[in-house]
């Protein structure tokens, strides 16, 4: 194994993801890229109403609030990796940056929702599985 992709979005399962990269890359060697995808906010109105300078502004700031925790626990840690700040769609965005870096593995956290969680994924986690070309590890 080469590469793992960890997609983030400052929740707990999401770290837990970058604890599973951790120890993944620590046997194999691999390389890890961590990425947080923000959703894209315009419509026609945000356009005309916000510069676009403001948009980038809110992006990067929801993205490096999404990063802080991962960032400080792959410092703790003593792993290097390439984290990433993103704007699109999300689902498709992560499986566009795994190929695009030619990752091996995708490993994200889940969504938990109550007393169904585990018997639903969140949407993300179910477009990446279906649309991924690599393996991708779920962790809770």
């Amino acid at each position: 194994m080469n590469s793992i992709l960890v997609p983030v979005d400052g929740s707990q399962p999401s770290l837990h993801a970058v604890q599973a990269a951790i120890a993944a890359a620590r046997q194999t060697g691999a390389k890890v890229f961590v990425v947080t995808v923000q959703a894209p906010v315009f419509t026609a109105n945000v356009k005309r109403f916000v510069a676009a300078e403001v948009l980038d502004e809110y992006y990067h700031d929801a993205g490096e609030a999404a990063l802080k925790n991962v960032r400080a626990l792959l410092q703790t840690e003593g792993v290097d990796a390439t984290s990433e700040i993103m704007v699109g769609p999300i689902a498709e965005t992560i499986v566009d940056y795994a190929k695009k870096k030619g990752c091996d593995l995708i490993i994200m956290g889940t969504r938990g929702m109550g007393a169904v969680s585990n018997l639903v994924l969140g949407s993300t986690a179910v477009k990446v599985v279906s649309q991924a070309e690599v393996p991708v590890m779920l962790v809770k």
